[in-house]
Protein backbone atom coordinates (compact mmCIF):
# COMPACT_ATOMS: atom_id res chain seq x y z
CA UNK A 1 0.00 0.00 0.00
CA UNK A 2 0.90 3.58 -0.50
CA UNK A 3 1.07 5.47 2.69
CA UNK A 4 1.95 8.73 3.80
CA UNK A 5 2.45 9.62 7.07
CA UNK A 6 2.26 13.35 7.83
CA UNK A 7 3.07 14.41 11.13
CA UNK A 8 5.09 17.90 13.12
CA UNK A 9 7.99 16.25 13.94
CA UNK A 10 10.06 13.06 13.02
CA UNK A 11 13.17 11.69 14.13
CA UNK A 12 16.33 12.08 13.42
CA UNK A 13 15.23 15.35 11.87
CA UNK A 14 13.55 17.55 14.29
CA UNK A 15 12.26 16.00 17.82
CA UNK A 16 10.57 17.37 21.01
CA UNK A 17 8.99 14.29 22.04
CA UNK A 18 7.53 10.56 21.36
CA UNK A 19 5.96 11.41 18.59
CA UNK A 20 9.24 12.24 16.56
CA UNK A 21 10.15 8.44 17.26
CA UNK A 22 6.78 7.00 15.81
CA UNK A 23 7.38 8.55 12.69
CA UNK A 24 10.89 8.14 12.38
CA UNK A 25 10.30 4.06 13.16
CA UNK A 26 6.87 3.18 11.88
CA UNK A 27 7.85 3.73 8.37
CA UNK A 28 10.65 1.74 8.42
CA UNK A 29 8.95 -0.85 9.82
CA UNK A 30 6.22 -0.55 7.03
CA UNK A 31 8.54 -0.47 4.54
CA UNK A 32 9.96 -4.00 5.34
CA UNK A 33 6.62 -5.53 4.87
CA UNK A 34 6.59 -4.28 1.10
CA UNK A 35 4.63 -1.28 1.25
CA UNK A 36 5.69 2.39 -0.12
CA UNK A 37 5.59 5.33 3.00
CA UNK A 38 6.84 8.85 2.55
CA UNK A 39 6.81 11.43 5.47
CA UNK A 40 5.78 14.99 5.43
CA UNK A 41 6.72 17.62 8.01
CA UNK A 42 7.64 21.23 8.17
CA UNK A 43 11.01 22.33 7.57
CA UNK A 44 11.46 24.19 10.66
CA UNK A 45 14.79 26.55 11.16
CA UNK A 46 16.36 24.45 14.36
CA UNK A 47 16.89 21.26 12.13
CA UNK A 48 20.26 20.59 12.03
CA UNK A 49 22.46 21.82 9.37
CA UNK A 50 23.51 18.49 8.30
CA UNK A 51 20.09 17.69 7.19
CA UNK A 52 19.31 20.61 5.56
CA UNK A 53 22.41 20.95 3.49
CA UNK A 54 21.08 17.87 2.00
CA UNK A 55 17.54 18.64 1.24
CA UNK A 56 16.56 19.31 -2.87
CA UNK A 57 14.42 21.48 -3.94
CA UNK A 58 11.78 19.78 -5.69
CA UNK A 59 8.59 22.32 -6.11
CA UNK A 60 6.95 25.06 -5.09
CA UNK A 61 3.30 26.19 -4.16
CA UNK A 62 1.08 29.01 -3.57
CA UNK A 63 -1.28 28.40 -0.49
CA UNK A 64 -3.99 30.21 -0.13
CA UNK A 65 -5.21 31.31 3.54
CA UNK A 66 -7.80 33.36 3.69
CA UNK A 67 -6.55 37.13 2.17
CA UNK A 68 -3.50 35.44 2.77
CA UNK A 69 -1.32 34.35 -0.01
CA UNK A 70 1.39 31.95 0.76
CA UNK A 71 4.58 30.59 -0.50
CA UNK A 72 5.11 26.69 0.03
CA UNK A 73 8.56 25.18 -0.95
CA UNK A 74 8.90 20.95 -1.23
CA UNK A 75 12.18 19.80 -0.27
CA UNK A 76 13.40 16.58 -0.44
CA UNK A 77 15.21 13.94 1.40
CA UNK A 78 15.45 9.89 1.20
CA UNK A 79 16.86 8.82 4.66
CA UNK A 80 17.13 4.87 5.19
CA UNK A 81 15.21 4.47 1.85
CA UNK A 82 12.30 6.49 3.60
CA UNK A 83 11.07 9.33 0.94
CA UNK A 84 10.75 12.52 3.57
CA UNK A 85 9.51 15.71 2.63
CA UNK A 86 9.84 18.83 4.01
CA UNK A 87 6.90 22.09 3.46
CA UNK A 88 9.41 25.35 3.66
CA UNK A 89 7.96 28.63 4.53
CA UNK A 90 10.57 30.93 6.30
CA UNK A 91 7.58 32.94 7.82
CA UNK A 92 5.99 30.39 9.70
CA UNK A 93 8.92 27.96 11.16
CA UNK A 94 12.18 29.79 10.88
CA UNK A 95 11.63 30.62 14.84
CA UNK A 96 13.45 29.47 17.56
CA UNK A 97 10.87 26.54 19.01
CA UNK A 98 8.74 24.24 17.18
CA UNK A 99 5.64 25.32 19.27
CA UNK A 100 3.92 27.96 21.59
CA UNK A 101 3.30 30.75 18.92
CA UNK A 102 0.19 33.29 19.31
CA UNK A 103 -0.09 32.12 15.02
CA UNK A 104 -0.22 28.37 16.10
CA UNK A 105 -3.48 28.42 14.32
CA UNK A 106 -2.15 30.08 11.59
CA UNK A 107 0.90 28.21 11.25
CA UNK A 108 -0.68 24.61 11.09
CA UNK A 109 -3.35 25.59 8.98
CA UNK A 110 -0.79 26.69 6.48
CA UNK A 111 1.37 23.12 6.53
CA UNK A 112 -2.57 21.56 6.52
CA UNK A 113 -3.55 23.35 3.22
CA UNK A 114 -0.07 22.85 1.72
CA UNK A 115 0.28 18.81 2.41
CA UNK A 116 -3.23 18.42 0.68
CA UNK A 117 -1.97 20.51 -2.20
CA UNK A 118 1.10 18.61 -2.33
CA UNK A 119 -0.84 16.01 -2.63
CA UNK A 120 -2.62 16.53 -5.72
CA UNK A 121 0.22 17.73 -7.26
CA UNK A 122 3.01 14.83 -6.79
CA UNK A 123 2.58 12.12 -9.29
CA UNK A 124 2.66 9.36 -6.51
CA UNK A 125 -0.82 8.97 -5.02
CA UNK A 126 -1.45 7.31 -1.51
CA UNK A 127 -4.07 4.87 -0.73
CA UNK A 128 -3.80 6.25 3.13
CA UNK A 129 -3.39 9.67 4.90
CA UNK A 130 -1.58 8.72 8.32
CA UNK A 131 -2.09 12.13 10.60
CA UNK A 132 -0.68 12.41 13.63
CA UNK A 133 -1.71 14.60 17.04
CA UNK A 134 -3.80 17.91 16.44
CA UNK A 135 -1.01 19.55 14.20
CA UNK A 136 -2.26 17.42 10.70
CA UNK A 137 -6.09 17.37 12.25
CA UNK A 138 -7.33 19.34 9.25
CA UNK A 139 -6.36 17.00 6.65
CA UNK A 140 -9.24 14.95 7.22
CA UNK A 141 -11.33 17.54 7.54
CA UNK A 142 -10.06 19.19 4.66
CA UNK A 143 -10.13 16.08 2.32
CA UNK A 144 -14.01 15.39 2.65
CA UNK A 145 -14.77 19.33 2.26
CA UNK A 146 -12.35 21.54 0.38
CA UNK A 147 -10.73 18.98 -1.84
CA UNK A 148 -13.68 15.74 -1.88
CA UNK A 149 -14.04 16.70 -5.59
CA UNK A 150 -10.10 16.66 -6.59
CA UNK A 151 -10.45 13.35 -8.66
CA UNK A 152 -7.17 12.22 -7.27
CA UNK A 153 -8.31 12.31 -3.65
CA UNK A 154 -10.93 10.24 -4.55
CA UNK A 155 -10.81 6.63 -2.58
CA UNK A 156 -8.39 7.70 -0.01
CA UNK A 157 -8.88 7.08 3.59
CA UNK A 158 -7.53 8.65 6.68
CA UNK A 159 -6.11 7.28 9.47
CA UNK A 160 -6.02 9.82 12.60
CA UNK A 161 -3.56 9.27 15.91
CA UNK A 162 -3.53 10.56 19.19
CA UNK A 163 -0.67 10.56 20.77
CA UNK A 164 -1.41 12.50 23.67
CA UNK A 165 -5.35 13.96 23.81
CA UNK A 166 -3.92 16.23 26.44
CA UNK A 167 -2.75 18.58 23.98
CA UNK A 168 -6.00 19.17 21.28
CA UNK A 169 -5.21 22.53 19.25
CA UNK A 170 -8.20 24.99 20.66
CA UNK A 171 -8.76 28.11 18.62
CA UNK A 172 -11.20 31.33 18.72
CA UNK A 173 -14.41 30.61 16.25
CA UNK A 174 -12.92 33.39 14.05
CA UNK A 175 -10.06 31.00 12.67
CA UNK A 176 -12.67 28.96 10.71
CA UNK A 177 -13.70 31.54 8.33
CA UNK A 178 -10.30 33.96 8.41
CA UNK A 179 -8.06 30.97 7.95
CA UNK A 180 -10.18 27.83 6.31
CA UNK A 181 -12.87 30.06 3.96
CA UNK A 182 -15.34 28.13 6.58
CA UNK A 183 -18.70 29.66 7.53
CA UNK A 184 -20.86 28.95 11.07
CA UNK A 185 -22.03 26.00 9.91
CA UNK A 186 -18.79 24.28 10.87
CA UNK A 187 -19.57 25.05 14.17
CA UNK A 188 -21.58 21.93 15.06
CA UNK A 189 -20.53 19.28 17.35
CA UNK A 190 -19.95 16.92 14.43
CA UNK A 191 -17.34 19.01 13.63
CA UNK A 192 -15.15 21.77 15.08
CA UNK A 193 -17.39 23.02 17.63
CA UNK A 194 -16.12 23.06 21.15
CA UNK A 195 -17.01 25.53 24.05
CA UNK A 196 -17.50 28.35 22.01
CA UNK A 197 -13.76 27.55 20.32
CA UNK A 198 -12.53 25.53 17.64
CA UNK A 199 -10.88 22.26 18.54
CA UNK A 200 -8.40 21.03 15.45
CA UNK A 201 -8.12 17.02 17.35
CA UNK A 202 -12.11 16.95 17.48
CA UNK A 203 -12.62 17.54 13.98
CA UNK A 204 -10.19 14.90 13.04
CA UNK A 205 -11.78 12.66 15.46
CA UNK A 206 -14.86 13.71 13.35
CA UNK A 207 -13.74 13.10 9.83
CA UNK A 208 -10.97 10.93 10.13
CA UNK A 209 -11.93 6.94 8.41
CA UNK A 210 -10.17 5.80 11.48
CA UNK A 211 -8.38 6.70 14.38
CA UNK A 212 -6.16 5.03 16.75
CA UNK A 213 -3.72 5.83 19.52
CA UNK A 214 -0.76 4.35 21.04
CA UNK A 215 -2.41 1.63 23.63
CA UNK A 216 -5.12 -0.66 23.97
CA UNK A 217 -5.68 0.57 27.57
CA UNK A 218 -5.45 4.02 26.34
CA UNK A 219 -7.67 3.70 23.78
CA UNK A 220 -10.20 2.50 26.54
CA UNK A 221 -9.49 5.33 29.35
CA UNK A 222 -10.10 8.23 26.87
CA UNK A 223 -13.63 7.27 26.36
CA UNK A 224 -14.27 7.85 30.11
CA UNK A 225 -14.78 11.45 31.40
CA UNK A 226 -12.01 11.33 34.04
CA UNK A 227 -9.08 10.50 30.87
CA UNK A 228 -11.23 12.16 28.07
CA UNK A 229 -10.17 15.49 28.33
CA UNK A 230 -13.67 16.87 27.14
CA UNK A 231 -13.78 14.75 24.14
CA UNK A 232 -14.78 11.20 25.69
CA UNK A 233 -17.85 11.45 24.37
CA UNK A 234 -16.90 12.21 21.06
CA UNK A 235 -14.29 9.05 21.13
CA UNK A 236 -17.66 6.95 22.58
CA UNK A 237 -18.92 7.88 19.50
CA UNK A 238 -16.59 6.69 17.64
CA UNK A 239 -15.75 3.62 19.44
CA UNK A 240 -16.03 0.56 16.65
CA UNK A 241 -13.44 3.07 14.43
CA UNK A 242 -10.87 3.34 17.32
CA UNK A 243 -8.08 1.07 18.00
CA UNK A 244 -5.02 1.25 20.26
CA UNK A 245 -1.61 -0.09 19.08
CA UNK A 246 1.37 -0.09 21.42
CA UNK A 247 4.46 1.88 20.08
CA UNK A 248 7.79 -0.33 19.82
CA UNK A 249 11.49 0.60 19.90
CA UNK A 250 13.62 0.70 17.88
CA UNK A 251 15.97 -2.07 19.02
CA UNK A 252 19.10 -1.38 16.72
CA UNK A 253 19.10 2.08 18.40
CA UNK A 254 18.12 1.09 21.39
CA UNK A 255 20.63 -1.74 21.58
CA UNK A 256 22.87 -2.00 24.88
CA UNK A 257 25.31 -4.48 23.18
CA UNK A 258 26.58 -1.44 20.33
CA UNK A 259 25.46 1.52 22.51
CA UNK A 260 28.71 3.99 22.28
CA UNK A 261 27.10 5.65 25.12
CA UNK A 262 27.73 2.68 27.52
CA UNK A 263 31.05 2.15 29.47
CA UNK A 264 30.81 -1.30 29.39
CA UNK A 265 28.24 -2.92 26.31
CA UNK A 266 26.12 -5.71 27.81
CA UNK A 267 23.56 -7.98 26.40
CA UNK A 268 22.41 -10.16 29.61
CA UNK A 269 25.28 -10.32 31.69
CA UNK A 270 24.21 -8.96 34.79
CA UNK A 271 28.39 -8.32 35.82
CA UNK A 272 28.45 -6.15 33.04
CA UNK A 273 25.11 -4.43 33.97
CA UNK A 274 26.64 -3.82 37.54
CA UNK A 275 29.92 -2.43 36.15
CA UNK A 276 27.82 0.00 34.32
CA UNK A 277 26.13 0.99 38.02
CA UNK A 278 29.59 1.28 39.64
CA UNK A 279 30.83 3.51 36.71
CA UNK A 280 27.92 5.59 37.12
CA UNK A 281 28.06 5.96 40.35
CA UNK A 282 31.55 7.21 39.87
CA UNK A 283 30.43 9.64 37.51
CA UNK A 284 27.30 11.40 39.60
CA UNK A 285 29.37 11.33 43.19
CA UNK A 286 27.22 8.65 44.65
CA UNK A 287 29.00 6.10 47.03
CA UNK A 288 30.34 3.02 44.68
CA UNK A 289 28.80 -0.25 45.95
CA UNK A 290 27.56 -2.94 44.03
CA UNK A 291 25.16 -4.21 46.01
CA UNK A 292 22.87 -1.24 46.39
CA UNK A 293 20.07 -1.02 44.12
CA UNK A 294 19.89 2.15 41.72
CA UNK A 295 16.38 3.35 40.58
CA UNK A 296 16.91 5.46 37.18
CA UNK A 297 14.45 8.19 36.34
CA UNK A 298 14.66 9.92 32.86
CA UNK A 299 11.43 11.91 32.55
CA UNK A 300 9.90 15.40 32.10
CA UNK A 301 9.34 17.00 35.35
CA UNK A 302 5.71 17.23 35.18
CA UNK A 303 2.55 16.15 37.38
CA UNK A 304 1.46 13.68 34.54
CA UNK A 305 4.70 11.79 34.94
CA UNK A 306 3.53 11.58 38.52
CA UNK A 307 6.52 13.81 40.55
CA UNK A 308 3.38 15.13 43.28
CA UNK A 309 4.02 11.37 44.31
CA UNK A 310 7.70 11.00 44.70
CA UNK A 311 7.39 14.53 45.96
CA UNK A 312 5.38 13.21 48.64
CA UNK A 313 7.95 10.48 49.54
CA UNK A 314 10.95 10.99 48.37
CA UNK A 315 12.23 12.16 51.59
CA UNK A 316 10.76 8.55 53.43
CA UNK A 317 12.54 6.27 50.60
CA UNK A 318 15.87 8.19 51.06
CA UNK A 319 15.45 7.91 54.97
CA UNK A 320 14.56 4.71 55.22
CA UNK A 321 15.69 2.33 52.87
CA UNK A 322 19.35 1.28 51.60
CA UNK A 323 18.88 2.69 47.65
CA UNK A 324 20.24 5.35 45.20
CA UNK A 325 18.40 7.47 42.81
CA UNK A 326 19.55 8.84 40.03
CA UNK A 327 17.50 11.46 38.30
CA UNK A 328 17.71 13.42 34.87
CA UNK A 329 15.20 15.73 33.36
CA UNK A 330 14.11 19.09 33.29
CA UNK A 331 10.08 20.83 33.95
CA UNK A 332 8.15 22.39 36.69
CA UNK A 333 9.99 24.72 38.86
CA UNK A 334 8.48 23.13 41.54
CA UNK A 335 9.71 19.63 41.02
CA UNK A 336 13.05 20.66 39.97
CA UNK A 337 13.31 22.39 43.48
CA UNK A 338 11.59 19.28 45.31
CA UNK A 339 14.57 17.02 43.55
CA UNK A 340 17.12 19.52 44.47
CA UNK A 341 16.07 19.63 48.39
CA UNK A 342 16.43 15.80 47.86
CA UNK A 343 19.55 15.18 46.69
CA UNK A 344 20.98 18.10 49.12
CA UNK A 345 18.86 16.65 52.31
CA UNK A 346 20.13 13.24 50.98
CA UNK A 347 23.32 13.77 48.90
CA UNK A 348 24.59 9.69 49.48
CA UNK A 349 21.43 8.46 47.83
CA UNK A 350 20.22 10.96 45.25
CA UNK A 351 21.54 12.55 42.20
CA UNK A 352 19.69 15.04 40.67
CA UNK A 353 20.62 15.89 37.25
CA UNK A 354 18.48 18.92 35.88
CA UNK A 355 18.68 18.89 32.07
CA UNK A 356 18.96 16.43 29.22
CA UNK A 357 21.17 14.51 27.59
CA UNK A 358 20.76 11.60 25.25
CA UNK A 359 23.74 9.41 25.90
CA UNK A 360 23.48 10.11 29.48
CA UNK A 361 19.74 8.93 29.20
CA UNK A 362 21.12 5.79 28.23
CA UNK A 363 23.96 5.47 31.05
CA UNK A 364 21.51 5.87 33.61
CA UNK A 365 19.00 3.31 32.25
CA UNK A 366 22.26 1.07 31.73
CA UNK A 367 23.25 1.58 35.38
CA UNK A 368 19.77 1.38 36.78
CA UNK A 369 18.40 -2.10 38.60
CA UNK A 370 14.74 -0.34 38.31
CA UNK A 371 13.47 2.35 36.12
CA UNK A 372 10.20 4.40 37.96
CA UNK A 373 7.80 5.91 36.13
CA UNK A 374 4.72 6.74 38.39
CA UNK A 375 2.53 8.31 35.84
CA UNK A 376 -0.88 9.69 36.31
CA UNK A 377 -1.64 9.09 32.51
CA UNK A 378 0.53 7.95 29.83
CA UNK A 379 -0.82 7.22 26.39
CA UNK A 380 2.12 4.31 25.62
CA UNK A 381 5.12 5.22 27.02
CA UNK A 382 8.66 4.74 25.84
CA UNK A 383 10.78 4.66 29.18
CA UNK A 384 9.64 1.18 30.30
CA UNK A 385 9.94 0.17 27.15
CA UNK A 386 14.02 1.28 26.97
CA UNK A 387 14.54 -0.12 30.63
CA UNK A 388 13.35 -3.34 29.70
CA UNK A 389 15.81 -3.90 27.19
CA UNK A 390 18.77 -2.58 29.16
CA UNK A 391 17.19 -5.09 32.00
CA UNK A 392 15.69 -2.05 34.40
CA UNK A 393 12.83 -3.67 35.72
CA UNK A 394 10.20 -0.92 35.58
CA UNK A 395 7.90 0.34 38.60
CA UNK A 396 5.13 1.77 37.10
CA UNK A 397 1.43 2.92 37.77
CA UNK A 398 -0.76 0.86 35.96
CA UNK A 399 -2.32 3.11 33.37
CA UNK A 400 -2.61 3.49 29.29
CA UNK A 401 0.27 1.90 27.73
CA UNK A 402 2.35 0.96 30.98
CA UNK A 403 0.02 -1.76 32.07
CA UNK A 404 -0.10 -2.72 28.42
CA UNK A 405 3.44 -3.19 28.33
CA UNK A 406 4.29 -4.10 32.22
CA UNK A 407 3.20 -7.37 33.96
CA UNK A 408 3.54 -7.43 37.57
CA UNK A 409 6.55 -10.07 39.13
CA UNK A 410 4.51 -13.60 40.61
CA UNK A 411 7.19 -14.64 42.69
CA UNK A 412 4.65 -17.76 43.08
CA UNK A 413 3.89 -18.36 39.06
CA UNK A 414 7.61 -16.45 38.17
CA UNK A 415 5.82 -14.50 35.40
CA UNK A 416 6.13 -10.99 34.84
CA UNK A 417 8.24 -8.42 33.96
CA UNK A 418 8.37 -5.31 36.26
CA UNK A 419 6.53 -3.49 39.67
CA UNK A 420 2.98 -2.06 39.34
CA UNK A 421 0.53 -0.56 41.53
CA UNK A 422 -2.66 0.35 40.57
CA UNK A 423 -3.96 3.88 42.35
CA UNK A 424 -2.63 7.12 42.26
CA UNK A 425 -1.74 7.31 45.78
CA UNK A 426 2.01 7.94 46.89
CA UNK A 427 1.93 4.92 49.98
CA UNK A 428 0.97 2.69 47.02
CA UNK A 429 3.86 3.40 45.05
CA UNK A 430 5.99 3.20 48.09
CA UNK A 431 4.43 -0.11 48.96
CA UNK A 432 5.49 -1.28 45.79
CA UNK A 433 9.27 0.46 45.19
CA UNK A 434 10.09 -1.50 48.55
CA UNK A 435 8.32 -4.90 47.27
CA UNK A 436 10.72 -4.33 44.40
CA UNK A 437 13.88 -3.89 46.77
CA UNK A 438 12.52 -7.07 48.54
CA UNK A 439 13.18 -8.99 45.31
CA UNK A 440 16.49 -7.50 44.33
CA UNK A 441 17.81 -8.21 47.94
CA UNK A 442 16.76 -12.09 46.75
CA UNK A 443 19.24 -13.36 44.05
CA UNK A 444 17.23 -16.14 43.19
CA UNK A 445 14.17 -14.63 42.23
CA UNK A 446 16.04 -11.19 41.02
CA UNK A 447 17.73 -13.77 38.37
CA UNK A 448 14.48 -15.48 37.46
CA UNK A 449 12.59 -11.40 36.89
CA UNK A 450 15.75 -10.57 34.64
CA UNK A 451 15.28 -13.51 32.60
CA UNK A 452 11.49 -12.40 31.84
CA UNK A 453 12.97 -8.96 31.17
CA UNK A 454 14.74 -10.55 28.64
CA UNK A 455 12.24 -12.47 26.66
CA UNK A 456 10.16 -9.14 26.90
CA UNK A 457 9.91 -7.89 23.17
CA UNK A 458 8.47 -4.45 21.98
CA UNK A 459 9.71 -4.11 17.92
CA UNK A 460 8.53 -2.04 15.68
CA UNK A 461 7.38 -4.72 12.91
CA UNK A 462 4.29 -6.12 16.19
CA UNK A 463 3.19 -2.44 16.26
CA UNK A 464 3.31 -2.47 11.87
CA UNK A 465 1.40 -5.50 11.51
CA UNK A 466 -1.25 -4.57 13.44
CA UNK A 467 -1.17 -1.04 11.44
CA UNK A 468 -1.32 -3.49 8.18
CA UNK A 469 -4.40 -5.28 9.28
CA UNK A 470 -6.38 -1.93 10.29
CA UNK A 471 -5.02 -0.17 6.63
CA UNK A 472 -5.99 -3.29 4.60
CA UNK A 473 -9.90 -3.66 6.37
CA UNK A 474 -10.56 -0.37 5.21
CA UNK A 475 -10.73 -1.09 1.67
CA UNK A 476 -12.80 -4.50 1.87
Amino acid sequence: MNVLMIGSECAPFIKTGGLADVLGSLPQALKKQGNDVRVILPKYENMSDVWKEQLTHVDELNITLGWRNQYAGIEYIEYEGIPVYFIDNEYYFKRSNLYGYDDEAERFVFFNRAVMEWITSMEWTPDILHCHDWQTGLIPVFLHTHYKEVEKLQGMKTVFTIHNLKYQGVFAQSVLHDLMDYDESMMRDDAFEFFGDINFMKAALNYADFVTTVSETYAKEIQTPYYGENLDGVLRKRTDELIGIVNGIDDQNYNPMKDDALAFPFRSSLIKKAQNKMWLQEEVGLPVRKDVPVIGIVSRLVEQKGFDLIGRIIDELLYHEDVQIVLLGTGEYQYEQMLQWAQDRHPEKMSTNIRFSEPFSRQIYAASDFFLMPSRFEPCGIGQLIALRYLAAPIVRETGGLVDTIQPYNTETEEGNGFSFTHYNAHDMLYTIRRAIETYQEPATWQKLVKNICKSKFTWENSADQYMDLYQSMFR
